[in-house]
């Protein structure tokens, strides 16, 4: 008999950067408190999402700052705008530095 995990569904409608962050953490595999690609990737494939390894690449790419192949800390915000921007995730509460100015 196989287990399953169940994770919690992203929050309905607009979701804030606090929002966002608990959601991922449920993913945290690992408990250390970043993103690794990987747990991204399971993070987005909940959301049956497509090309989910690819799409996990370029958020990290665009998120990790310090290139250390996580997103950790303030980091979060970047992959909160990139999530935004290139996934289409409703969010809201978008404030200055999340790298959305054009």
């Amino acid at each position: 008999m196989a287990f399953m995990r169940y994770y919690r569904a992203l929050p309905q409608g607009e979701t804030t950067v606090e929002e966002f962050r608990a959601w991922l953490s449920q993913f945290d595999a690992d408990g250390d408190g970043r993103i690794s690609r990987e747990e991204l990737e399971r993070a987005l494939r909940s959301l049956n999402l497509w090309f989910v390894w690819w799409k996990a690449r370029e958020a990290v790419r665009a998120a990790d700052a310090n290139r250390n192949g996580a997103v950790d800390g303030d980091e979060m915000g970047r992959l909160y705008a990139f999530a935004h921007k290139h996934l289409h995730l409703k969010m809201s509460q978008l404030g200055l530095g999340l790298g959305l100015e054009e």
